[in-house]
């Protein structure tokens, strides 16, 4: 092993030191990243009405308009992540896709947002690849899922407070202020995560590959090569791929559905569904990520796998009384514990996969994963979702929403059989 100089020495020095405040940082950009993601969901009954559109097209605009060119995209980005500084790759597309956002309060037809919806893509594609390979360099394994645990919360958190801030302005002042105040922010933030942020050195937290840290980079074709050579990374690549499909697809028109079949209103949606549904969100997500390191510990990391799909099963019978049930309070207690249970999947997930990596390729892997999860995930769970409601609708009318979600939910064994069968490899070794 090379021999590291004082200045490198210092250098990791600080980096761990100040991991605490990476960590903090590359979370708050994903909550932005997530937030100007899904304030489209919140918001899309008004903008229905203002733009004359339909549910095919909001489900597009939720969808593949945004999945195809952030999952493409990050591909080469994550190949530049691997090879340049990666802070300044996210602070850019930072203040991208949080400009692109305030412009899509702009909008005046499909067209318009269509084309906005494309610059959040482009933008939001620099983000999470390179913050994946930071956090796996700043943490050593039996510490990764927390890590990675703490950083999901920008999912949970931007789809809570993005909903409820959305709401709440949306309500008294319009959707395009809303588009404004949740998007503006952002461009402010990429200063802060340029200034801040500590760039770690490559196998910083992984010594025993500290050779391959410093060897030539692979070209990029080894990257998909190694995941399809690597069963358990496949098996995990295809349930949380599986998994976000139906996610995405629940969120996208989750507000919608509260509003047709269940009679709130945006306001309500903000004020008495989206706060609690973030605290059973956070909750999820930390104490998933800290319950997952305790098995890695105490039982082997196969088990972090096999507590995903045991949560996702306990989960299933709450999602389908969330959209099954007709009275208020039911549906949405039902929808709590759903959050509560199901939500801890992103860490434990993420922190396999890297930790299965190999380290000069994390954000290579992260990006293919990412490719797969939002193509297919993404892509297709808001618009597939919003195509079958519009085809459902001459026979179902305003429940053709919810039994279009039903469908959508019904696919949620097959993602519990590729977190099983992935334990199953993993614990095989």
């Amino acid at each position: 092993m090379t021999e590291l100089s004082p200045d490198q020495r210092d250098a990791d020095a600080r980096a761990i030191r100040r991991r605490g405040l990476t960590l903090a940082l590359l979370t708050l950009t994903y909550f932005f990243s997530y937030m100007d993601r899904q304030i489209l969901a919140i918001l899309q009954e008004d903008i229905k009405r203002d733009l004359m559109l339909v549910d095919w097209q909001l489900g597009l605009l939720a969808g593949l308009a945004f999945a195809i060119f952030y999952a493409t995209l990050g591909i080469p980005v994550a190949w530049l992540a691997d090879r340049a500084n990666r802070k300044g790759i996210i602070a850019i597309s930072l203040a991208i896709w949080s400009a692109m956002t305030a412009l899509g309060g702009l909008a005046q037809s499909f067209t318009h947002m269509l084309l906005a919806r494309i610059g959040v893509g482009i933008g939001e594609a620099g983000s999470s690849p390179p913050s994946h390979s930071m956090i796996a360099d700043l943490y050593p394994p039996e510490k990764r899922a927390g890590a990675m645990g703490i950083y999901s919360l920008g999912v949970v958190l931007g789809a809570a407070l993005g909903t409820t801030i959305g709401g709440l302005v949306a309500h008294h002042y319009g959707w395009r202020t809303a588009m404004f105040i949740i998007g503006l922010p952002g461009v402010a933030l990429a200063v802060i995560v340029w200034l801040f942020i500590v760039e770690p050195r490559r196998g910083l937290s992984d010594p025993q590959h500290a050779a391959a840290s410093a060897a030539p980079m692979p070209p990029l074709r080894d990257g998909f090569i190694a995941i399809l050579r690597t069963p358990a990374a496949l098996h995990l690549v295809m349930a949380v791929t599986v998994t976000s499909m139906i996610g995405y697809g629940l969120t996208a028109f989750g507000p919608s559905y509260m509003q047709r079949s269940l009679g709130f209103d945006k306001e309500q949606i903000a004020l008495y569904v989206a706060l609690p549904a973030g605290v059973c969100g956070v909750l999820s997500a930390v104490f998933g990520g800290r319950l997952a390191d305790r098995f890695a510990r105490t039982r082997g990391l196969y088990m972090q796998s096999m507590m995903v799909a045991a949560l996702k099963t306990l989960a299933l019978p709450f999602t389908f009384a969330f959209l099954i049930f007709d009275e208020p309070v039911a549906a949405i207690g039902s929808y709590f514990l759903y959050v509560l249970l199901a939500n801890s999947y992103l860490g434990p997930t993420f922190a396999l996969i890297q930790g299965l990596a190999p380290v000069r390729q994390r954000a290579l892997w992260a990006a293919i994963t990412l490719l797969v999860i939002n193509l297919i995930g993404l892509g297709l769970g808001p618009t597939l979702v919003g195509t079958i409601s519009h085809m459902l609708r001459p026979s179902l009318g305003a429940d053709s929403l919810r039994w279009a979600m039903v469908i959508f939910a019904a696919a949620t064994p097959w993602a519990i059989f590729h977190y099983w069968r992935a334990g199953v490899l993993l614990r095989q070794g």
